[in-house]
């Protein structure tokens, strides 16, 4: 096993996609959007006053994603958009409970805590929006409505574990020479857009930065080696006002599962949004906006 293993490293380790120090990208970016959170420093882009806003990313993205609703958003609230464990700028812990569903879910409420902020409405994307009702179903205290975008089930951080991610030199590799390359992550998003010519050289660039950062390693190992199953996430007993929002092309996630998660929250509305497949606020960002921003009106304190 460990021959195969260094062959297939010898093989591989040339076309190894470089990763960025998190020193550097600490020089590059603001300042004012990391948060210290013990001992692990937060990617935590903020803009804007009023109640807070908070966004949560899906798998493969990072606040990077929220680009093009953040400006609208903050207009009327405090924005806040958190990379989760493993994904854009913030620091990669080596524990791998960091990266579980519950790991995510107190990321999310140290890093709240850190800003001083009790309550807030959450919108949560894909795999962000699992982690958003695993929160919702053990923290109620801390929403005042929830949206979910595309979402993911709560079990979805477990689901998609692995037994072959035990081998941890393998997962490194693997990460750093197939699944960070270019090509890879054009071909994901691929999947997640209706319309292929919005999926750019720059857009597929601006991804994968996100992610080739130090600690890819630990993070990779984290989010797919075998966890203990979490607890269960019951829909029916959310009782926090709830828009589920779904492209109607989206071939990841299919409406019909949006809508059956809409009629399991008893105070929640589904809204398809046309011609958009996983990503609305990539792809249709005017029309998701056009759904979000009367909604967090409605539920204003």
């Amino acid at each position: 096993m460990r021959l195969a293993a260094l062959a297939l490293l010898v093989l591989l380790l040339p076309g190894c996609v470089p990763l960025r120090s998190f020193d550097e990208i600490r020089r590059a970016a603001p300042a004012a959007d990391f948060v210290r959170v013990g001992g692990q420093i937060v990617h935590a882009e903020q803009s804007g006053e009023g109640e807070p806003v908070v966004l949560l990313h899906g798998f493969g993205a990072s606040a990077y994603s929220w680009r093009k609703v953040i400006p609208a958003l903050a207009r009327g609230h405090r924005v806040v958009a958190i990379d989760l464990n493993g994904f854009g700028y913030t620091q990669r812990p080596k524990d791998a409970a960091s990266y579980t569903r519950e790991g995510q879910a107190k990321l999310v409420l140290d890093t709240l805590d850190a800003l001083g902020i009790a309550r807030a409405h959450f919108v949560g994307h894909s795999y962000g929006g699992g982690i958003t009702l695993y929160l919702a179903s053990r923290h109620p205290e801390r929403f005042r409505s929830m949206v979910l975008v595309d979402s993911s089930a709560p079990t979805y951080a477990n689901d998609r574990r692995s037994p072959a991610a035990r081998l941890r030199l393998l997962d490194a590799l693997y990460v750093r020479a197939v699944a960070l390359r270019p090509g890879a992550v054009r071909k994901a998003l691929l999947r997640s857009f209706w319309d292929d010519s919005k999926v750019t050289p720059g857009l597929v660039r601006a991804y994968a930065d996100r992610v080739a950062v130090e600690g890819v390693g630990y993070a990779f190992y984290g989010l797919t080696a075998p966890a203990p199953p979490g607890a269960p996430v019951e829909l029916e007993k959310i009782a926090i006002p709830s828009l589920v929002v779904w492209g109607d092309h989206d071939e990841l996630i299919a409406p019909a599962a949006g809508r059956q998660a809409a009629a399991r929250l008893p105070h929640s509305k589904f809204v398809l949004i046309e011609n958009c497949g996983h990503l609305p606020m990539e792809e249709q960002p005017e029309a998701l906006l056009g759904a979000v921003l009367p909604f967090l009106e409605r539920h204003r304190e």
